[in-house]
């Protein structure tokens, strides 16, 4: 009797977090679904009611935007600055979270510190600050002054996980690669670097995400030219009303990309993040 008591409870159990888990995820991916559904359907067709599942798609809008918008550009202009951000933090956040975790000098976890409190800071108090500097050196209305506006939040986050990262390895197999008389940067590159692979990959996803959904520094540092695609999403609400259509389509390319690319490399982001669990 006890046991199957114990069975019931763990079923009961089991169905409860299962429900659970189904109404979260339904109530996290409909309004996501919702969404590309109505991207591919016309505006008539995006109000009725009741609402239709089946129907038939068009890729009207997409072409609209391509063809005869600003649309192109503004995507050309996330990809360069996104993409630019994220590799140059990764790359100077890699360098710097190896010597953090693997240096032995005075105030390192002081210096560390430092360093994540200035991803901290709100960015509504960095922009005053940033616009003024920008300004003087003429780099608002460009790209590059974008991708240095987005490296400035990005780097102290890369810096600080991949500092995690490499702490997390045992030094020893470092250590016997510089016996057998390779040098420090061949025991990064050849020992250190290949372990932390997924954590490389987390941080690179997660730098990529901050940048391309920015919508701040995007409609402080930009200009006509170089706005992004958040900039352009707002752009769809003026006073006369809503383009409920484009809308539609610009936050389905804002978000299926990221979407897309952490299901590519899910397993490495699980992997990377979970590297740098405190035990």
């Amino acid at each position: 009797m006890a046991k199957d008591k114990l069975t019931t409870r763990k079923i009961v159990t089991r169905v409860l977090i299962l429900t659970a888990l189904t109404i979260a995820m339904v109530w996290a991916l409909l309004p996501i679904v919702w969404m590309v559904l109505s991207s591919l359907k016309t505006e008539a067709g995006m109000f009725s009611m009741p609402p239709k599942f089946i129907f038939k798609p068009t890729f009207s809008t997409y072409a609209f935007m391509f063809d005869e918008g600003n649309f192109g550009q503004f995507l050309n202009n996330s990809l360069i600055a996104a993409g630019s951000s994220t590799v140059v933090a990764l790359l100077l956040g890699t360098f710097g979270g190896y010597a953090l975790a693997r240096g032995n000098y005075r105030g390192k976890k002081h210096i560390a510190f430092w360093i994540i409190s200035t991803r901290m800071t709100p960015i509504a108090a960095a922009i005053v600050p940033l616009y003024l500097i920008f300004a003087n050196f003429h780099l608002i209305g460009s790209t590059f002054g974008l991708v240095v506006a987005y490296t400035t939040f990005n780097l102290p986050f890369a810096l600080w996980m991949m500092m995690t990262f490499f702490a997390e390895l045992p030094p020893d197999m470092e250590h016997a690669a510089m016996v057998d008389g390779a040098t420090k940067f061949q025991a990064f590159y050849r020992i250190a670097l290949p372990q932390v692979a997924p954590g490389l990959v987390a941080t690179g996803i997660l730098c990529l995400m901050f940048a391309w959904n920015d919508f701040a520094f995007a409609s402080v540092f930009t200009g006509h030219d170089t706005q992004t695609i958040p900039v352009a999403a707002s752009l769809l609400v003026s006073q006369t009303g809503i383009a409920w259509g484009q809308a539609m389509a610009t936050g389905t390319v804002i978000i299926l990309p990221m979407v897309i690319a952490g299901l590519a490399v899910r397993k490495y982001l699980v992997r990377g993040l979970s590297m740098g669990a405190v035990k």
